[in-house]
């Protein structure tokens, strides 16, 4: 039994490989089989990464995001029984309007995936006069209907909270440009009913560490623990040959998450196998799902490397954070700048 609690629903099935002997020092371990999912996944796609994943049913389900062979990218659904192996629809997800029309996005790519209370919410960056967020829910995913765009261009990295804080759904994002972003921090937001929003506060700016000193951003929807939010997310670096993408740690307060507790200073994943440093974009990890299960702490943490593969890693909940607690650094709040 962990000593720090996840509070979510137990998963006994979840994906899981033991720490491999003499790995001390590191946080994370990588599944032994990555990459899990690799080139050419189905027909008129040539990738799969930067996807989300999460339990159904006895088995679980997934947004990928398939870059398809004209080089645009769009979402498509996975089932497994396993949370390794997949099998993907052939068709990209068709969605509609609330009035049951279609309304397909321009294009739409690094989805994550978010269940509150009864209802599945997808949310990607998508193409609304630039960068921006889009937003669609269903309750058995077969039917797909959007929802209005929760922020003005240009944005990224939109991520939902997995339940309301304080009876509002909260979301962090990551206010960019519609160029390859060379700058960006993290900010959460709440809305009382996915349509209005505001109470805009900053979490966290990119840091002074080489492996985040360009830019970060949300990854995975935060872990709910007994210590607060626990979240991953990528930090870049730049480079003279181009930019590295890792994956950070830190945790947030249970009740107002602009607040950070706890934020390591040491990465916890970086571009160091193959199938990271080399791709499609060279060197880079970034987590986009978690599967957690509350009865062993067990983590595992899905990520896309190098813009081509989907692969897995690691933790357990006592572990991770302790490690993120005792390599943290101080991080000023903003609450109150937010609030003037």
């Amino acid at each position: 039994m962990s000593k720090i609690k996840i509070i979510s629903q137990p998963v006994p099935n979840m994906p899981w490989q033991e720490r491999p002997e003499g790995l001390k020092d590191a946080p994370i371990w990588r599944y032994s089989e990555n990459p899990i999912i690799g080139r050419n996944p189905i027909k008129g796609v040539a990738r799969i990464f930067n996807s989300a994943v999460m339990p159904y049913g006895d088995g679980f389900i997934g947004v990928f995001r398939g870059e398809q062979t004209n080089g645009i990218p769009y979402i498509y659904m996975g089932r497994s029984k396993d949370a390794i192996c997949w099998d993907f629809d052939g068709n990209k997800i068709n969605f509609e309007d609330e009035k049951g029309e279609p309304f397909m996005p321009l294009y739409a790519y690094d989805p994550r995936l978010v269940k509150i209370e009864d209802t599945y919410y997808i949310i990607w960056c998508g193409d609304f006069y630039g960068a921006a967020i889009g937003m669609a829910k269903t309750t058995d995913f077969k039917t797909f209907t959007r929802i209005e765009n929760p922020f003005l261009p240009f944005n990224r990295n939109a991520v939902l909270f997995p339940r309301k804080i304080n009876d509002r759904f909260v979301m962090l994002s990551r206010p960019s440009d519609s160029g390859h972003t060379p700058f960006g921090d993290i900010f959460v937001s709440e809305s009382p009913d996915l349509v209005y929003w505001g109470r805009h506060r900053h979490v966290m700016g990119k840091g002074s560490e080489w492996w985040e000193a360009v830019k970060i951003g949300g990854g995975a929807a935060p872990i709910e623990t007994s210590e607060g939010w626990l979240l991953f997310y990528h930090g870049v670096t730049g480079t003279c040959n181009g930019y590295v993408y890792s994956i950070g740690g830190a945790i947030l307060d249970i009740d107002n998450p602009s607040i950070v507790k706890y934020r390591c200073e040491n990465f916890l994943l970086t571009p160091e196998e193959w199938y990271e440093e080399r791709g499609f974009v060279p060197n880079v990890c970034f987590p986009c799902a978690t599967i957690h299960d509350s009865e062993s702490g067990r983590i595992a943490i899905y990520y896309g490397a190098a813009d081509s593969y989907v692969c897995l890693a690691f933790t357990e909940v006592d572990d991770i954070v302790e490690y993120i607690k005792d390599h943290s650094r101080v991080t000023p709040s903003d609450t109150e700048i937010g609030e003037r």
